[in-house]
């Protein structure tokens, strides 16, 4: 699976701005990618030293009703990369906070 694939997009939260201090970033990424290829699609994309990787799996939740119309929110996969501490920053996050 290509590195562009995996990862979705970062995802941009109070929490998510906490860990950037950390070398901790979030990310939404591909359902059926393991934390082995989020490892290496990261450290493809962004040229950095990954430590560590984290994923949840968060449910899809009943959404309000509109009428007669009742959804849900869609389930996504989150994956937390913990950079090692000797690696650079990556720099579309640093030039959020």
């Amino acid at each position: 699976m290509e590195a562009t694939k995996i990862i979705i997009k970062p995802l941009l939260s109070e929490k998510s701005y906490a860990d950037i201090a950390n070398k901790r970033y979030w990310f939404i990424v591909d359902k059926a990618a393991t934390k082995t290829q989020i490892k290496n699609a990261v450290e493809e994309m962004f040229s950095v030293d990954v430590e560590t990787v984290n994923t949840q799996i968060t449910a899809k939740k009943p959404r309000k009703r509109h009428g007669r119309t009742v959804g849900y929110t869609s389930s996504e996969k989150k994956a937390i990369v913990t950079l090692k501490k000797d690696s650079k920053p990556i720099a579309f996050f640093e030039s959020l906070s």
